[in-house]
């Protein structure tokens, strides 16, 4: 059947317009027959066009090499004959110049309408991985809500002719419910999801199944989904899967909590035993220290003694030799000598006063060696933090701690020589630590 019918057939000038309150595709009848591809599908060039805001109007033009399509979006009221019909233009130009009426059918798509469909899915079987010898039953319900925005691509998909809303919903509803049930079935695998703690993570579930339905239903149907909703998720408690499951589930909790307090107790233990260990090391190191620094004291002391014995013997024997220059011949014929005598005085009056000197300075040394008193004892106390033993710690490094809050006058501490645990506010060496600073003077 050709393009066009007869000159004398076809319609009056139409108002071609949709007057529907909700739908999501019509189509324009002007006889108001349903489907019919007949002549009363002949319309006038320059009948009116209407399109309100937020629809589409589609003339489709069945050709020889195919469907023809023009699109008008709404707002739109003017007569058919504009640039806006590419191809109708062309039809109508190269066959009869403008003037006679053509086939076409039209539909209007909402493109501001929501459409919603909602699902209920009945007990499926899922599995957690762990324990794949029970299964699950769960049932799920929801509303999937869903628009048309790229309405080429929806066009290309589906069929315009016989569209009737209920079918395509239809269809909508059981490519979700297959879609759903699917997605549900792999999480507790996909995602390391214990089965028994699906029915607590709804929303976690449901933006799982919303970013991967939003692309199946575009590609599969040319529909944009604006939300998903997954209301409940119900598994049967009743059943023998569940019963099973959560007895097996209870008994590993058991055994990983036994566990892990076993493994915490041995941990707290050989804590325990290299803080014993520690501070067996560090008192044998502060004893050692403190006998190296006792014998360098001694030795010191002992070879200031052993060089002013030395000094000594030296001064005494000089003493010697300068008394027998008086006595010494010097070419005279024996006798005293008194030239000698006076070179003797002279020389053992200046080593009287150079040994002077050194035994004044030596006995000064020396006794500021002895007044100097052994440094003070280093503080080292352990601290109880945590249930664990810390340290040992000097004073500044306890006075830090103080500063950092880790240290209090409630915390336990110990030293070697007490005779159990105190707690630092009860030890006189430390409760200035928490004595507060008075605040400075005022300025001059």
């Amino acid at each position: 059947m050709g393009l066009f019918g007869k000159k004398e057939e076809g319609g009056m000038m139409d108002v071609i317009r949709c007057d529907e309150q909700e739908y999501l595709v019509w189509k324009w009848r002007p006889s108001g027959e349903a489907n019919s591809t007949r002549k009363e599908n002949a319309i006038r060039y320059g009948s009116s066009l209407r399109v309100k805001d937020g629809e589409l109007a589609v003339f489709v033009y069945q050709q020889k090499d195919g469907s023809m399509q023009d699109f008008i979006v709404g707002p739109y009221d003017q007569t058919i004959k504009t640039a806006n019909f590419p191809i109708l233009t062309s039809i109508v130009g190269l066959a009869f110049g403008g003037a006679s009426p053509f086939q076409a059918e039209i539909f209007f798509i909402n493109l501001s309408g929501n459409i919603q469909v909602k699902f209920g899915i009945p007990y499926f079987d899922v599995f957690d991985p762990r324990f794949m010898d029970f299964a699950v039953p769960m049932a799920a319900r929801g509303s999937i809500t869903f628009n048309i925005t790229d309405y080429k691509g929806f066009i290309k998909l589906n069929r315009l002719i016989n569209f009737e809303i209920d079918d395509f919903n239809k269809q909508i509803k059981d490519a979700v419910t297959k879609y759903v049930k699917g997605i549900i079935t792999n999480i507790p695998a996909d995602n390391g999801m214990p089965v028994l703690q699906m029915e607590r993570k709804l929303l976690e579930i449901n933006g799982l199944i919303s970013s991967k339905l939003s692309a199946r239903l575009e590609t599969d149907f040319g529909v944009n989904m604006k939300g998903f909703d997954l209301a409940s998720i119900d598994v049967d408690k009743e059943s023998e899967g569940y019963a099973e499951l959560r007895k097996v589930t209870a008994e590993q909790t058991t055994k990983t909590t036994v566990a892990q307090t076993d493994v915490s107790i041995k941990n707290m233990s050989d804590m325990q035993g290299i803080n014993a260990l520690n501070m067996e090391e560090t008192l044998r190191i502060q004893r050692e220290e403190a006998q190296r620094a006792q014998k360098l004291q001694t030795e010191t002391n002992f070879i200031g003694a052993h060089a002013l014995n030395q000094q000594t013997d030296v001064l005494k024997t000089g003493a010697e030799s300068l008394g027998n220059m008086g006595n010494m011949d010097l070419g005279g014929g024996g006798g005293m000598n008194p030239a000698g005598m006076m070179t003797g005085m002279m020389m053992g009056g200046a080593m009287g006063n150079q040994m002077a000197g050194m035994m004044n300075n030596m006995g000064q040394n020396m006794q500021q060696q002895q007044n100097t008193p052994p440094p003070p004892p280093q503080l080292q106390y352990s601290v109880a933090i945590n249930g664990q033993t810390m340290g040992p710690f000097n004073l500044q490094q306890l006075q830090q701690m103080v500063q950092n809050g880790q240290l209090t006058s409630s915390t336990h501490v110990w030293k070697q020589g007490m005779a159990g645990w105190e707690t630092a506010g009860v030890v006189n060496e430390l409760s200035i630590l928490f004595s507060s600073m008075p605040p400075p003077p005022p300025m001059p």
